[in-house]
């Protein structure tokens, strides 16, 4: 079944207090550091599901190894912890120290780090996760100012070099910047670095709508 698919067949649920107490939060992070956080507003659970149908649709692992970047509020990180019950290692990476505080407490089987996504070899190294495995999924929630696709400092190397052979990375977008300077340099880095590459269509039920880039089998 196809995310669009998905987003029709399941209706968007009800936010509770605590997802709207969890999404001001996050919009009150945004204003204090609109460089850090990416987004005003947390993503939706359809994009949620379409990020994580990118991730996980064909992991054949029954134990992978799951790196979130940019966790920001759990959007992702719910729905990634919802479908790997626990069999995986689930590490997910966030430089909010108040929003990863937050999201460890709603989360204890994830491993949240309120750390800077650069040092992601060094925080697999520490937990001893850097091996001749690699990871098998990297999910980013990050936005263009962390990313920084197509510099000489972009993350997108860095991230490609832990991967396993087989490994994916997924990338959300949004849709009306995908014209804009920094999303086609996304999209070429991503072509240079992995061997298959696909983009999702529209997630319409998102605010903005959006788009989720999935890039698999790095190039050595």
């Amino acid at each position: 079944m196809s995310p669009e698919e998905t987003d029709v067949d399941r209706p968007e649920p009800r936010r509770d207090r605590g997802a709207w107490t969890d999404a001001a939060r996050f919009s009150a992070a945004f204003l204090r550091s609109p460089v850090a956080t990416a987004s005003v507003w947390p993503s939706s659970t359809a994009l949620a599901r379409a990020v994580a149908d990118a991730a996980l649709a064909r992991c054949s692992r029954p134990d992978p190894l799951v790196v979130e970047l940019g966790a920001g509020s759990g959007a992702f990180t719910l729905e990634l912890a919802r479908r790997l019950d626990r069999r995986a290692r689930h590490l997910a990476v966030e430089l909010n120290p108040g929003l990863a505080h937050r999201l460890a407490e709603r989360l204890p089987e994830v491993d949240v780090v309120p750390a800077d996504v650069a040092e992601l070899p060094t925080l697999l190294a520490l937990r001893g996760l850097s091996g001749a495995r690699g990871v098998d999924v990297v999910v980013s929630g990050l936005g263009w100012s962390a990313t920084r696709p197509g510099r000489d400092d972009s993350l997108l190397p860095t991230v490609a070099s832990t991967l396993a052979d087989d490994g994916v990375f997924v990338q959300f977008g949004y849709t009306f910047t995908r014209w804009a300077a920094p999303a086609r340099a996304l999209e070429h880095e991503l072509q240079e670095l992995f061997s298959e590459v696909t983009t999702t269509p529209t997630v319409w039920r998102n605010l903005p709508p959006a788009i989720v880039h999935r890039a698999a089998h790095p190039r050595r």
